[in-house]
């Protein structure tokens, strides 16, 4: 199959999902074209059924904001048209299932017929979703894609309760890759960081307000008052300067 996928190209949890599995299709045969603002950053290696195509958005001093959903729908119908896609799967619901959906309604108009997966990954439906500014949108998006899935079940009964949908959601949860991320002794590293011999908490998040990141430093306090611990936070992000600062 020619598959289009539409992701953010960021560390974040929807980016990777996406980027992995479109290397995993691409080893099955696929030929996969990611379609994005910035190349993935996992898509670090080169496989000959791999393509990135950039969306470049102008910048017009009439604009206050650059208008990049409009180019996202641009770049999917060339793309469409140019590599005669089966299918698009879009990552989020904003703003790639509004602007997989648009695209699908243009090509139409030229005898071009392209099913839609869209794949909600969390704060697109219970953030994003609740703001009435882009409610209708999103209901919009989910009513014309083909196939909708979830990466849980809780986030599914959330899509439900907010935009009434009637259609089936489909979920598929996140995966992890047991051939690179093999459970080993790290007897070593623990050995480097808690020389004492104390407990280790990790954390790990893209640093933004949804992730509570403060919190965590605050609840390790009250597991320290009791047992000798070391925390790692692993991530970057906006509230990182804050919680350094705790």
């Amino acid at each position: 199959m020619r598959i289009g996928i539409i992701c953010y190209p960021t560390y974040g949890g929807s980016g990777v999902v996406a980027t992995e599995l479109g290397k995993y299709l691409a080893d099955k045969g696929n030929e996969v074209h990611f379609i994005s603002y910035d190349q993935p950053a996992r898509l670090e290696v080169f496989h000959e059924n791999l393509f990135y195509h950039e969306v470049m958005v102008s910048d017009y001093p009439l604009f206050r904001y650059p208008p990049y959903e409009i180019a996202l729908t641009g770049k999917i119908v060339d793309i469409v048209k140019d590599r005669k896609l089966d299918v698009l799967h879009a990552h989020y619901a904003v703003p790639h299932a509004a602007a997989a959906v648009m695209a699908k309604n243009i090509l139409a108009q030229s005898g071009y017929h392209i099913p839609i997966v869209t794949t909600l990954h969390g704060t697109d439906i219970t953030l994003v979703g609740k703001d009435a500014t882009y409610e209708t949108v999103i209901r919009h998006a989910l009513l014309n894609t083909d196939i909708i899935t979830t990466v849980s079940e809780s986030l599914k009964e959330s899509t439900y309760a907010n935009f009434k949908l009637d259609k089936e959601i489909k979920v598929i949860p996140n995966f992890i890759d047991f051939s690179r991320f093999a459970k080993q002794s790290v007897n070593h590293f623990k050995k480097a960081i808690a020389t004492s011999g104390e407990r280790i908490v990790v954390h790990v998040s893209n640093f933004r307000r949804l992730k509570r990141v403060d919190n965590v430093v605050h609840v390790f306090r009250k597991i320290q008052e009791k047992i000798p611990a070391k925390l790692l936070l692993v991530g970057d992000g906006p509230t990182r300067m804050s919680v350094e600062k705790i």
